[in-house]
């Protein structure tokens, strides 16, 4: 079968490769879309960096480079490993990409999300959503009738969102700010909407972005080459500044923006990946005891975010701004997104 290969910075490649199929416990699932991921773009321009290398493999899969990329995907099951009962042929899934040891204490907490030793598909080995087929545990596994298999697709990201709005623990009618309108801040803050939010500020400066802000949820949406943006939030608060904020950007001047906009005793919540240390005044939490939160990916929020999708709470076709078959990979996809990235959201691709 088919599957699109990371080998290293700048090198991913459409390959042959064995079709797997599933042991005890697991399901074969033919991929019918996958999303490319932010995480993916980083491997593929400054990689390996998830990614394990042939000198440090995976703990948990043995994986290293080269991978198979792609962990927002839906799918079909197309064969039943032995022992498998709550899953049959035909049946239209998502997964939720991880693998864990499931005996640290995060595991045994139930945050499997923060596992020590976390790896995740698409990520840490052969198993990955670009590639015809793939297996994986049914623990991971959620059906999705009613939803199309391009919807299927936008759940996990969607459910990243999702995860960090419940971490902020807004209360319904409360105020958010977002800092940023990529994917993630957009699907952010459509959960934000979706979860009975009262106001949702986006903060971006590029226009194609801010365009898409407005169909997410967003009541405002700030520059901030153009206004003071802690300024102008506390304008739009009454004065106080918004309840919770979301960090969306992994820039240092965002981060700073963002305690800044929030009101004392209040929640920033940081949903992006860094890829430096971040340099930040502390002070500014400490004066204003500013509570700064963590959210990695997400933990029991599928079944959720997949019924939110079903009612037609949040519409995630906004989102789909490409389409393309996994051949054209890199050039439509990875490229296209480097190149244009403001006026693209999500690509799917078709293995």
């Amino acid at each position: 079968m088919k599957a699109a290969r990371f080998h290293g910075r700048g090198d991913v490649r459409v390959e042959d490769v064995p079709e797997p199929h599933p042991g005890p416990g697991q399901v074969q699932i033919a991929v019918e879309w996958c999303g490319i991921c932010g995480t993916d773009l980083h491997e593929y321009l400054d990689g390996p960096i998830f990614a394990p290398t042939p000198a440090s493999p995976h703990p948990l899969t043995g994986g290293a480079v080269p991978i198979t990329l792609g962990h927002e995907f839906s799918g079909v099951v197309a064969e039943l490993g032995p022992g498998v009962t709550a899953f049959s042929e035909g049946d239209r899934v998502v997964v939720e990409p991880y693998d864990v040891c499931g005996e640290c204490t995060a595991c045994r907490d139930g945050r499997y999300n923060t596992c020590r030793k976390l790896g995740f598909i698409g990520l840490d080995g052969e198993q990955g959503g670009f590639a015809e087929r793939m297996v994986v545990d049914t623990r991971w596994v959620h059906a999705i009738d009613g939803l199309t298999p391009e919807q299927g697709a936008l759940v996990e990201p969607l459910a990243v969102g999702y995860h960090a709005t419940k971490l902020s623990g807004l209360a319904p009618g409360g105020s958010a700010a977002v800092f940023g309108s990529g994917p993630i801040g957009l699907v952010t803050a459509a959960a934000l909407r979706a979860t009975g939010a009262g106001q949702v500020i986006v903060v971006e400066p590029a226009e194609a972005r801010k365009a898409k802000a407005p169909g997410a949820g967003a009541d405002h949406v700030l520059d901030p080459t153009e206004v003071d943006v802690p300024e102008a939030i506390r304008e739009l608060t009454d004065g106080r500044g918004a309840d919770v904020t979301f960090e969306c950007a992994g820039v240092d001047e965002v981060l700073a923006a963002a305690v800044a906009s929030t009101r004392p005793g209040g929640t920033c919540v940081n949903v992006s990946i860094w890829g430096h240390p971040a340099t930040f005044d502390v002070n500014a939490l400490v004066f204003s005891e500013i509570h700064l939160v963590g959210s990695l990916a997400y933990a029991n929020r599928h079944e959720e975010v997949i019924e939110l999708i079903r009612s037609g709470t949040v519409d995630v076709d906004q989102f789909i701004t490409g389409r393309i078959g996994l051949d054209d990979i890199v050039d439509r996809g990875f490229r296209e997104l480097i190149d244009h990235k403001e006026s693209n959201v999500k690509i799917l691709v078709q293995p």
